[in-house]
């Protein structure tokens, strides 16, 4: 222990003594976390819709106000021809074409029907679909309300219907910051724990210090123990730092046990910093240390289940989330704190993360060479 204490001091005041360390470990996440969720947001409004209407006609004004009522598009142009409004599609200044044909009312009223044309641009997959899917549930809605007014009431209806009713569980008002920031705040912790880590070994062979300690009496466990502690406990106060500014710049509040999410923290930084100190072990110099460490963690955060849903996935993609330890940890994090899960429901996340902590401070400490 008296060896122990002598290695954690070293590397304490080796870390605060950084001035740029410190503000890449605490400033650096902090306006992450207060910019990233909020501009990380897959809610799709604005949506550029360009308007030619040849009808000009009561109806169809009322419809292009319903549209623009909804809050999810804007006017991008009212052109008289849809080569015109093409135009504006090539030059990327509308997402949207909707053609109003002439006769729009009197075909509404008389034939009980009418086509309309809409073009999108479906160079942004997921806006196009989105967009014409908002504009379809408009035209639907748009449809029913002109039933009601010329249909006839009865005393009886004559044709069923079936009214649904959603619930939004958890997240009542789709709010999509609320599920982003639990997983941003768990990528930033990644990203301090994996990259500081991966570099500290190496720092040291750059400067010369790891020589100097090859040949004390220092085992290899104490000292990739002294090089994973200050980074745990570092990684624990950020998390707190983090809870915080989900509490007070986004008003979230954790429904679950706040105790359980530490729990699973200090078993998920014992695995992420496993895996930085695993890096450092290979790696010569700082610079080849980044490169591992930023190949890895790109893939971590694009694959975790932070963006898009992991079941979405082809299923090779699938298998190959299931042995990175970040997609276990967002999705105990939303469990815990949107849904109020309980330890049964994330002991078998637990386990598996705690078992991947096993395996990659086992290979860090065997793939440390000290020589005597």
């Amino acid at each position: 222990m008296r060896i122990m204490k002598f290695v954690l001091q070293k590397e304490f005041r080796q870390i605060f003594r950084d001035k740029t360390l410190l503000k890449m470990i605490f400033i650096m996440p902090i306006v992450q976390l207060l910019v990233l969720p909020m501009a990380a947001n897959f809610t799709v409004k604005n949506i550029n819709l360009s308007i030619v209407d040849h009808d000009h006609s009561s109806y169809s004004q009322k419809f292009i106000s319903k549209i623009f009522s909804s809050g999810y598009f804007k006017l991008a142009g009212d052109n008289p021809s849809f080569l015109e409004s093409y135009v504006l599609i090539e030059n990327d200044k509308a997402d949207i074409i909707l053609e109003i044909p002439e006769g729009f009312e009197r075909n509404l009223t008389r034939e009980n029907g009418q086509k309309l044309f809409i073009a999108v641009n479906a160079i942004n997959g997921v806006k196009a679909l989105v967009g014409s899917g908002y504009l379809n549930s408009i035209i639907m809605d748009y449809n029913n309300d002109i039933r009601s007014q010329l249909l006839q009431p009865t005393t009886f209806n004559l044709m069923p219907t079936i009214e649904v009713v959603s619930s939004n569980w958890f997240n009542p008002n789709l709010t999509y910051y609320i599920f982003m920031v639990p997983g941003i705040l768990v990528m930033l912790i990644t990203l301090v724990g994996g990259n500081m880590t991966a570099l500290n070994i190496v720092k040291e062979k750059e400067i010369g210090t790891i020589e100097q300690i090859n040949v004390t009496p220092l085992k290899k466990y104490q000292f990739l123990l002294g090089k994973l502690i200050p980074f745990w406990i570092i990684g624990m106060i950020i998390f707190s730092i983090g809870l915080m500014i989900a509490r007070f710049a986004y008003g979230i509040i954790p429904i679950g046990n706040i105790g359980l999410m530490y729990a699973f923290l200090a078993v998920y930084l014992f695995t992420i910093l496993g895996f930085g100190l695993l890096i450092s072990t290979y790696a010569e110099t700082q610079q080849q240390a980044q490169s591992l460490a930023f190949f890895f963690l790109m893939i971590f955060n694009l694959m975790g289940g932070l963006f898009t849903p992991i079941d979405s996935m082809p299923e090779w993609a699938q298998w190959i989330t299931r042995l990175i330890p970040i997609s276990y940890f967002i999705n105990v994090m939303r469990m815990v704190v949107l849904k109020g899960s309980a330890f049964s429901d994330i002991q078998y996340h637990l386990l598996i993360v705690f078992v991947m902590g096993i395996i990659l401070n086992g290979w860090a400490v065997i793939n440390y060479k000290k020589t005597s």
